[in-house]
């Protein structure tokens, strides 16, 4: 009886814990959207129809992980380029009442003089932004009133060419490019 009494208790709590499970994350369409390139053009979701994309969020005053991260993403953009991969590159900055368009673009060219297939954007409020990661990427972004610095993910998002939600991944971790060039691998044969 008591052994009964266990496995009912198991299967309760499985039961609760599959019913707290979110969503599949490939459910999760990212809305239409419409900001200002390092060009100051207009740039958004409609450039990026039938196209995958790897977006991450940055700012250019960062003291912390925002160059890694723009390294990291340069050198995701020559891998893909080698592997022939059409994939395109944004990175939302998290502090645009500083990075306007000319900052951005000079940002940028410290890392990769390939401006072909990634835009950094901007063109929001500080309010916007915090909202837009929030809802989108279920992510935090937050500047604080007492700091220059802003609080942000350091991942690295897989959009599909449909515009849905594939994967997140931690770019400290050695092993995330391999898995994203096979989870890019398995959305081009859609």
């Amino acid at each position: 009886m008591r052994k009964l009494n266990v496995i009912i208790q198991v299967l309760c709590v499985s039961l609760l814990l599959l019913a707290c499970t979110p969503k599949h994350q490939e459910e999760r369409k990212i809305e239409p959207f419409t900001f200002t390139n390092q060009e100051g053009q207009a740039f958004g979701m409609n450039d990026l129809n039938d196209t995958i994309w790897v977006a991450n969020f940055i700012f250019t005053n960062c003291t912390t992980i925002c160059q890694p991260m723009t390294a990291e993403m340069a050198s995701l953009q020559r891998i893909f380029k080698e592997k022939d991969f059409n994939v395109e590159f944004i990175s939302f900055t998290v502090d645009p009442a500083i990075d306007k368009p000319d900052k951005l673009k000079s940002f940028m060219t410290d890392f990769s003089d390939d401006l072909s297939n990634w835009n950094l954007l901007t063109g929001y409020t500080q309010a916007e932004i915090e909202v837009f990661a929030r809802d989108q990427f279920q992510t935090i972004v937050q500047k604080p009133a007492s700091s220059t610095q802003v609080i942000h993910s350091s991942n690295f998002y897989l959009i599909g060419k449909d515009g849905y939600f594939v994967k997140e991944y931690n770019f400290v971790d050695a092993t995330y490019v391999d898995e994203m060039i096979t989870d890019i691998q398995e959305l081009m044969k859609n």
